[in-house]
């Protein structure tokens, strides 16, 4: 990876530069990542109309580690997916929204990574993102 500094690009990567330097606990940080948006990575579609998605259904990237834990991969932002998805060519489709939608979506036993890679990132365990969506339940009541 380049040495370049992680400058901030939105409001998501500077709450995440403030909770990594304790500015921001990371309860709050799980509380107002919620509403922010991410750059979630999926597989693209062969033979597919440039611009056109042809399924009704994102296949987002989940990556299996050693011991057999899943993660969905997410990154703050477009630019910061680029050495990483290189790495899966299947993976050159993306697709922009907000953390909840992705947490709204999630099966069990499942974590993210935010930022794989990066030094600049952080990785949310199965136990984290179930009481998000339930942190998140409870917003939509």
């Amino acid at each position: 990876m380049d040495n370049t500094p992680f400058v901030p690009r939105n409001d998501l990567e500077q709450l995440l530069l403030d909770m990594l330097s304790m500015e921001v606990d990371p309860e709050d940080f799980a509380n107002r990542i919620l509403d922010m948006q991410v750059f979630m990575p999926i597989k693209d579609e062969k033979h597919q109309i440039a611009g056109f998605q042809l399924s009704t259904k994102a296949d987002p990237m989940v990556l299996e580690d050693d011991e057999g834990h899943r993660a969905v991969i997410v990154f703050t932002a477009p630019e910061r997916a680029k050495d990483f998805v290189a790495l899966y060519p299947d993976y050159n489709g993306g697709l922009l929204t907000e953390f909840s939608w992705i947490l709204s979506r999630m099966g069990e036993n499942l974590s993210i990574a935010l930022n794989p890679g990066l030094d600049e990132g952080f990785d949310f365990d199965p136990h984290m993102v179930a009481m998000m969506v339930t942190l998140l339940n409870e917003k939509a009541q």
